[in-house]
């Protein structure tokens, strides 16, 4: 497979540290309601994760849940997010985190995005934070101030590489843009609060500690949590690209400074998702979430087609136009499942159908393994159901046909995750089984029957597949 990597800027081959994926994505801050455009970034996770696993992998994915230290501001000054929603809404700071964590998990499965590994929050962390933080301390990477311990960028060497900068042009570029808050006493204004002192006053969301009463930074969270589950260095880290310039620059920092190593091979980020072409904000009242969308007749199954038909590192405008295409689009593909998959006749497979069949599904799953490139993949899909709809207009299709080419688009949807084995009259086998039934034929063609033996051993102990071997070619049935 091969994946854009942000910190080289270009398409580079994958290849996982050990037998096992090991992948780190951020997390909501669950001080209110997730937008669609947070959630493509969990969509975008959802299909890498897909992918490698289809490619065999065994995926480990933690994602973290931001339930203290990330202020208003997103610099480090202003007030935790949390604390602002507590007030507001009449709350403790506990039970807006824990209504919002459990809304955003509703979201996650309506859009049918797998489960993580590990969903870990920031509160549930205190002591392994604090335990970084002493490791930086020690190291002489901090220092103190009136509002909390600070973390000097200009001691890390490389400070501003994943956004391609140095770190005297990363510090301009910030200034000029007004990117960050800087606290009074900073040395740099990429300097960044790593522990925050709370008021004696404040009797939530605080812990004791060494350096004095207070909370987390939203920045060590991140790295804390994921080297606790994925150890110092792994494979993949996802996120927005709105964090490459701070928040992922300062969790490398604060990591391999703290261990020595390199924090993460691959930095996987998806683009912005803006509305009718302006930026998603508050103040121009375009932040929508999916209870929005289903009000206007939008499926969470027809956002994620929108987001899915477009690539992951482009930007997309969402209109109404763009939804309403979306969802026309996914019900015409769960109309050609549903009508596939009535039809059909007893009788042989039709090769040729076979091969277009074979050759649409190897082109799709190549554009997935080439970057996440769903917008091709898709198209490769669709130029199946297009020949597919001209064939049977002029034939009728048989029973092995249906079956050919529902576990194909149910293979597709393995990647997917758009539930299109919910719509399919006959019951389609396992991915991974179909999998093994192709390599079984490719060994076939290439005479390497004793591999054809092993995999058809395999179908039958594995997942109650018998292959029978005719005259025109092999069938495969469920064992009774």
């Amino acid at each position: 497979m091969k994946l854009y990597n942000t910190l080289t800027r270009k398409k580079m081959e994958f290849k996982p540290i050990s037998s096992e994926v090991r992948i780190y994505s951020c997390g909501p801050t669950v001080y209110g309601n997730a937008h669609v455009g947070n959630l493509r970034a969990y969509i975008v996770s959802d299909t890498l994760k897909r992918v490698l696993q289809h490619l065999s992998y065994k995926v480990r994915h933690v994602m973290n849940v931001t339930d203290v230290g990330h202020l208003v501001g997103d610099g480090s000054l202003g007030e935790d997010k949390l604390k602002q929603a507590a007030r507001s809404e009449h709350k403790s700071a506990k039970q807006v985190a824990e209504e919002y964590e459990r809304l955003f998990l509703i979201d996650m499965k309506k859009l049918n995005i797998e489960r993580p590994s590990v969903i870990a929050r920031a509160t549930a962390h205190i002591p392994q934070i604090l335990v970084l933080i002493d490791k930086l301390d020690a190291l002489g990477y901090l220092y103190k101030l009136n509002t909390g311990i600070y973390f000097d960028t200009s001691k890390f060497k490389g400070y501003g590489e994943l956004a391609g900068m140095s770190f005297e042009q990363l510090n301009d570029s910030l200034i000029a843009g007004a990117r960050v808050e800087r606290p009074s006493g900073t040395r740099n204004i990429t300097d960044f609060a790593v522990w925050r002192f709370s008021p004696k006053e404040e009797k939530e969301m605080v812990w004791e500690s060494r350096y004095g009463r207070g909370f987390p930074g939203w920045h060590i969270e991140c790295s804390a949590i994921s080297m606790e589950y994925l150890g110092n260095h792994f494979d993949i880290h996802t996120g927005g690209v709105d964090h490459i310039m701070i928040h992922h620059q300062n969790e490398i920092a604060q990591s391999e400074s703290a261990t020595g190593e390199k924090f993460v091979n691959f930095w996987v980020h998806n683009e912005f998702l803006k509305v009718n072409g302006r930026k998603m904000s508050k103040s121009l009242h375009n932040i929508y979430t999916l209870e929005d969308l289903g009000k206007s007749g939008i499926s969470p199954e027809g956002y994620k087609y929108f987001v899915l038909s477009g690539h992951y590192r482009s930007i997309m405008n969402l209109t109404t136009e763009s939804l309403q295409n979306a969802e026309k689009t996914l019900n015409g593909i769960y109309n050609f499942i549903e009508r596939v998959s009535a039809a059909g006749t007893e009788g042989r497979i039709d090769k040729a159908l076979e091969k277009e069949v074979n050759t649409a599904r190897d082109r799709f799953f190549s554009w997935m393994e080439n970057d996440m490139n769903t917008p091709e993949a898709l198209s490769s899909m669709h130029a199946l159901i297009s020949a597919v709809n001209r064939r049977a207009s002029s034939s009728r299709l048989s029973d092995k046909d249906s079956a050919l080419i529902i576990n194909a688009m149910v293979e597709m949807d393995s990647v997917l995750g758009l539930s299109f084995e919910k719509h399919a009259a006959i019951k389609s086998i396992a991915p991974a089984a179909m999998k093994l039934i192709n390599e079984r034929e490719d060994a076939r063609a290439q005479k390497d029957f004793k591999k054809a033996d092993r995999l058809r051993n395999e179908l039958a102990e594995s997942f109650g597949i018998i292959v029978e071997d005719g005259k025109d070619g092999p069938v495969w049935r469920r064992a009774t």
